[in-house]
């Protein structure tokens, strides 16, 4: 039996969770029932007629786009411009379209970022503007006979990761109090009496998104038939998720040799960029798609390069003789993503054992611009 749309949804979203797309985006399955199955998928930036039209040719009912077709709200379905007709297109062949968007720009692992650093061969690659508030504590209570079992249960549905740093968590020891109640099944004590028992208090940070997962799990192992937990929301900036990157390159290199290598590498048609403060270049700030906003953050983190798309005229003044701008173009700078998409889809049907269908790329060329050399 194929795979629902669902699962293969599902394998997107455990690497990029649509609670990490920003808050103008319109990430997720966008045209399509999550229940029908899954044919084949064409992977592609974008969602255009000529898209839609090689789903079809290849017998692909799920298409996986980079870019949402539909970005702001849709008041009619009338065949006036190129989303619509894609949209119309799509629903009447039966083909589902599902965008991964700013989630899969926003994680530092696997995500559209890391992507552009390992063909640039940018190493120690860190979030350049970390994401704030999307952290959570759970604090649950447990008989120190059951902590492992329970602590265990936690780190593996994901919780207790901080940093480089796996299976962290914090735990205090004290004494709890219980009285069951009529109807009750206590693992200690008796029906109508006052219990004290020795128990520890066991904290552990975990992404939000995770928070379902996580609390299921801690009941799953706990032995209490009513587990008394808390979850808290915390204000930390979590450094596994958010914009830009910034790593290191092997070894200085001379900036125009730098910028042979951008444009060999990301296949770069033309590129803009402001004089180097320096000759030599080796930190190197990166943000896939249009990453302007991130010029300030760069700066500070004293890279010697920041290499983004879409840099209006007057921003390349901005550099103020502190960094380099290097403005590679929107699609360039994204094009590699429909590769990160293949990996991440075939990777999960290995791990998560589903029936194979073929990941196709698409070969047309949605990149809208044109150079003149």
């Amino acid at each position: 039996m194929q795979p629902k749309i669902k699962e293969v949804t599902a394998i997107l979203e455990e690497i990029a969770p649509l609670s990490l797309q920003e808050s103008y985006d319109n990430s997720g399955l966008l045209v399509g029932d999550e229940n029908g199955e899954v044919k084949a998928v064409l992977v592609a930036l974008d969602v255009t007629e000529e898209v839609v039209d090689e789903a079809i040719a290849n017998g692909a009912n799920l298409i996986v786009s980079h870019h949402p077709v539909i970005f702001s709200g849709l008041r009619r379905l009338n065949g006036k411009n190129y989303v619509e007709r894609a949209v119309m297109k799509a629903v009447k062949n039966d083909i589902a379209i599902y965008s991964i968007h700013t989630n899969l720009d926003n994680v530092l692992k696997s995500g559209v970022n890391q992507k552009i650093a390992e063909r640039l061969g940018v190493k120690n690659g860190r979030i350049l503007a970390p994401v704030k508030g999307k952290l959570q504590k759970l604090v649950c209570y447990c008989p120190s006979e059951h902590i492992e079992a329970v602590q265990s249960a936690i780190f593996e549905a994901g919780a207790g990761q901080i940093g480089k740093y796996s299976d962290c968590s914090f735990s205090s020891e004290g004494v709890g109090t219980f009285k069951p109640g009529e109807g009750s099944t206590p693992f200690y004590g008796q029906i109508g009496i006052l219990a004290k028992e020795n128990e520890f208090r066991l904290e552990v940070v975990l992404p939000s998104h995770l928070s379902g997962n996580v609390i299921s799990a801690m009941k799953e192992a706990h032995p209490y038939e009513e587990v008394a937990y808390d979850l808290y929301n915390l204000e930390n900036y979590w450094q596994e998720s958010g914009a830009g990157l910034i790593g290191d390159l092997a070894e200085p290199v001379k900036y125009d040799a730098f910028l042979e290598l951008v444009k060999e590498k990301m296949n770069a048609g033309s590129i803009r960029f402001t004089d180097p403060p320096k000759e030599h270049i080796q930190k190197v700030a990166l943000c896939g798609g249009s990453g302007s906003f991130l010029l300030n953050r760069a700066k500070e983190a004293k890279a010697d390069v920041f290499l983004t798309a879409d840099f209006k005229y007057h921003q390349f003044f901005d550099a103020e003789n502190k960094i380099m701008i290097c403005d590679i173009g929107h699609y360039e700078s994204e094009q590699f993503t429909i590769e990160l998409i293949r990996d991440i889809i075939e990777a999960g049907i290995i791990s998560k054992k589903i029936a194979n269908f073929a990941v196709i790329f698409t070969k047309s060329v949605t990149n809208p611009v044109r150079y003149f050399n």
